[in-house]
This record gives C-alpha cells, structure tokens and sequence, in this order.
C-alpha cells in the first residue's frame, strides 16, 4: 500500500472516520459543494463593534482576486508597519488558496517555514491542516488560509498587541474580500483576537459565532494537534459542524 494513502487512512481513523467507499454517491454526501443556501443561525453572537466598516465594504465576488491582490501590494513585500520588520522575519506572508473559498483558515501567525517560503501553514502543522481539509472532501486549493499578523515573531512568541492592532485591519479586507461562509480560527490566539475575548480555547471551540458576516467555529490548532493526537477528535467534531454548515444541513 502506498505510504500516503495508508497515512491518510490512519488520520481518518485517529479522526473517527470509520470508512471511506469507492461509491461516488458516498463522496458526494461527504463533500463540501458551493452552495447559496441561508447561513446557519448562530448560537453566539459577537458584539455589534466586530461589524464590517463602511471602508471595507464586501465586494462582489469576481473582483475578489483583484482585491486580494491590490491589498497585497499595499501591504509591500518589506512591509515596516510594526516593529517586527526589524526582529528577524524574512517576508511578510500575506494569505492563499481560493478567492471566493466557502470556507476560511485563520491562524496566529508565521513560523519558521512559512517565513521561508511565503506562505502559511506549509510547516509540519500546515501538512496536518492539509489532512484536515481533505478530510471533509475539499483540497487546500479550495479554502482560504490566513493568519491574524503576516510576520514571523521572533522565536514564535505570541504577537503583542500593537503587532496584531496594525497588522489586523488587513486581515479583516481579507475576509471581506473571500466572502467566506465559515471562518474557523486555528488556536487560542487566533479565537481570541479575533472574537476580542480572554476565554481560552477550551471554551471558545465548538461554538459558533456570528463575525462579519460569517459563521465562524473555533477550534485546535494543528500544532496542539502534533502535540496532543487525542485531541483530533474534537477538532473532527468541529470541522463536521463546519462541514453540515456548508452543505446547508444547518
């Protein structure tokens, strides 16, 4: 058997996946399809303070790629908006995948390997991400993956918070501009900036709330993941929820 496709099968199983068929009416249960269902009504709602400012008005969804790519460029490649342009980071990591993505990926920040190559989530814990997305039928391509800041802390701390309160408003024309129907926040960090909150993640994860437009679930981050295997299964429960919300189950 070939080694990925067994390792893929093992995460399935660490996951609560209890088998996968050939049928192609299983696959199209279990996959994620673009749909224009209603979103799903939130348990929790974020305070009023979270909603999109008139300056970042949604765009419609063709000029989505233009968008993304004008913010790029406003952002430079040498960007020296905070003080981590001088602490070490190699390039500022701006975001990637799908434009008009149902769903969205928002993580903490870079680390080393994404300082390397310029893109998030392709260290150890992105390749767990990239599992994580196959498991509910999509490929990386699919989804949009970001993070709360765009430069690498030195030695991964955590951002402080005149890093995030700079490095944020851009993260915020991200979302605007994908649209996405779900945003799930990767860690504690990510869950709490974004939800502007002290409650940790064991609190925040599973729950849904209302953020710009969009539902967004908070759960592990993959690195916990590494860290902690048994864990796997909550963020499987989680990403079913995601999943049952972009399917219009929910």
């Amino acid at each position: 058997m070939d080694s990925q496709f067994a390792d893929h099968l093992k995460f399935f199983a660490d996951l609560g996946v209890t088998g996968v068929s050939r049928d192609r009416a299983w696959w199209s249960r279990v996959a994620v399809t673009p749909l224009s269902s209603p979103e799903a009504t939130e348990a929790t709602s974020v305070p009023t303070s979270t909603a999109v400012p008139a300056a970042t008005a949604v765009p419609a969804a063709s000029d989505s790629t233009q968008i993304l790519m004008m913010l790029k460029d406003e952002i430079g490649p040498a960007c020296m908006r905070c003080k981590l342009h001088a602490l070490g980071r190699k390039q500022v990591v701006f975001g990637v995948g799908n434009p008009n993505a149902n769903l969205m990926f928002v993580g903490e920040a870079p680390g080393a390997d994404e300082d390397e190559q310029g893109e998030p989530f392709v260290g150890r814990a992105g390749q767990l991400l990239t599992k994580i997305i196959e498991a509910i039928g999509l490929k990386r391509h699919d989804v949009y993956i970001a993070n709360i800041i765009k430069c690498r802390p030195p030695g991964n701390r955590n951002p402080e918070p005149d890093e995030v309160e700079r490095c944020e408003p851009f993260l915020f024309r991200q979302v605007a501009s994908v649209q996405p129907k779900v945003i799930i926040a990767l860690g504690k960090f990510a869950a709490q900036s974004l939800l502007k909150t002290a409650d940790p993640i064991t609190r925040l994860r599973g729950r849904r709330f209302n953020y710009r437009g969009s539902t967004l679930i908070a759960t592990f981050h993959p690195a916990y993941l590494l860290r902690n295997p048994s864990a796997k299964r909550d963020v499987w429960d989680d990403m079913k929820k995601a999943r049952a919300i972009l399917q219009g189950h929910e």
